[in-house]
């Protein structure tokens, strides 16, 4: 494991590189003192490290601030914030930060936060969604293939619905805005449907979908998914959520942006 510690205070930065190194005596201390160079260190020589533990006041680039960049230099990196000013616990937690640790820093506090970061989610056998990036559906790990390719999308708007039942205007509006000729869309939506219907009893799931009259849902809680993961409060699809969602879809801005700000 390698571990950053960043502190612009020399004593600050002893104290917490000796706490680390207790807590975790196996791995490997990076000491930087502003996070310029940290972030340098990730850009430019490509280091990965698998923790950062930083203080958040810092000149030049503070905390925050540096938080929001390692996500783009080093998406896999837990960040855990150190600092003696409680009010920024807020901030910290709207990035999505991993832990939250307060001065004077200790091996055992820090030893909590190391045991409470979770690994990358893994992806689970059988059914999985992932809402988060691309929209993507997997069977056993492995992508499942639609015969028409804007199925995946009315699935990842129903989805996105969350359950709720969707009207076939409301779904045409969505997959083809600019359609005039409804007749014509209502052939092309029964054509995308049979081919999700046929798709999902293929691999024996055609039961996440509800049709009643004449609308069309699916049912959440059969859907192994990161996004219902998310609002459920599981952390670890949380540090999974880099701020992109269903990003190939422009309707699905609007959930993205509230994601953004839902905490």
């Amino acid at each position: 494991m390698l571990i950053f510690a960043i502190d612009d205070e020399k004593s600050a930065l002893r104290v917490l590189h000796n706490a680390i190194a207790q807590a975790a005596p196996q791995a490997g201390i990076d000491d930087f003192s502003l996070g310029t160079d940290a972030l340098r260190a990730m850009e430019e020589e490509q280091k990965r490290p698998d923790v950062v533990f930083c203080d958040i006041r810092m000149p030049q680039l503070d905390g925050l601030a540096l938080a929001a960049r390692i996500r783009t230099a080093s998406p896999g990196t837990k960040v855990v914030f150190v600092t003696a000013y409680s009010e920024y616990a807020y901030d910290a937690f709207q990035l999505h930060a991993s832990g939250y640790v307060m001065k004077p820093v200790t091996a055992e506090s820090i030893r909590v936060e190391l045991d409470n970061i979770a690994p990358p989610p893994r992806m689970p056998d059988g059914l999985w969604v992932r809402c988060f990036g691309n929209f993507e559906v997997f069977w056993e790990r492995q992508p499942l293939r639609f015969a028409r390719r804007q199925t995946k999308e009315l699935l990842a708007y129903l989805i996105d619905r969350e359950g709720a039942l969707c009207t076939t205007e409301e779904i045409i509006g969505v997959l083809w805005e600019d359609e005039l000729d409804m007749a014509a869309a209502k052939n092309r939506l029964r054509q995308l449907i049979m081919d999700m219907k046929k798709a999902l009893s293929a691999i024996g799931m055609e039961e996440i979908l509800v049709r009643r009259n004449k609308q069309l849902a699916v049912r959440p809680d059969r859907i192994p998914c990161d996004y219902y993961r998310m609002l459920a409060g599981d952390m670890q699809s949380v540090n999974a959520w880099r701020g992109e969602y269903m990003t190939q879809y422009s309707w699905a801005e609007m959930t993205g942006g509230r994601l953004h700000f839902r905490k």
